[in-house]
């Protein structure tokens, strides 16, 4: 059996060092265990959805946009139709429509990956089919299995389908698709992405 060569033992060690000495305070655990909570009750109901919102989702409590459970395969969103979110010509904004489809999809995904999980958006389009002067439906669906996925353990993409209808007032009337769109959301384990955090501090300060 080969020797591991001193220098890289050394190397090792001072490693091991720097990564000791970046172990979270009290301070650090303190602000973990808060925004684990905070995110937990994030996905309790909707009342603290709303409160939280207010401070780390202004776009999305401005909107008033809110969401729908239904089985564990059916997710939509409700994006009100009040002046915040409508243009000039009194029709619904496409930048609230486009904004969000970011919102509604990204709490889908972080609804069944749990409050232990960061969702980044990596990337979105939106295609407009017809103005929208009604409130607005987001009905997600995903292209992949979020379930394996988080089962892993390991960080991952996923990819969501946004159907956007405009709301039924009456029961004759038919839904009308006024946009489609797609996102990719970044999904990483947060105390994956702790540790990671941790040894790019310590490989710095070699």
């Amino acid at each position: 059996m080969s020797e591991i060569p001193a220098n890289q033992v050394q190397a090792q060690a001072a490693m091991r060092d720097a990564e000791a000495s970046h172990e979270p305070g009290w301070w650090s655990r303190l602000y973990e265990r808060w925004e684990a909570r905070l995110s937990r009750l994030s996905t309790r109901n909707r009342f603290w959805q709303k409160l939280l919102s207010k401070f780390f989702l202004p776009l999305a409590y401005r909107s008033g946009i809110r969401f729908i459970r239904g089985d564990e395969n059916s997710f939509s969103a409700i994006l009100p139709f009040r002046r915040f979110n409508r243009n000039w010509y009194n029709a619904m904004a496409g930048g609230a429509l486009l904004g969000n489809a970011e919102v509604a999809g990204g709490m889908y995904v972080f609804e069944k990956c749990g409050a232990d999980y960061t969702v980044v958006c990596k990337h979105l389009e939106y295609t407009f089919r017809r103005p929208c002067v009604g409130p607005a439906v987001y009905r997600i669906t995903p292209r992949e299995d979020i379930d394996a996925y988080v089962a892993t353990g390991e960080e991952f993409n996923i990819t969501v389908d946004l159907q956007i209808l405009q709301m039924v007032t009456a029961k004759e009337q038919k839904e009308r698709r006024v946009g489609q769109s797609v996102a990719t959301f970044h999904v990483t384990p947060k105390k994956q992405a702790r540790t990671r955090s941790r040894k790019e501090k310590a490989r710095l300060e070699r």
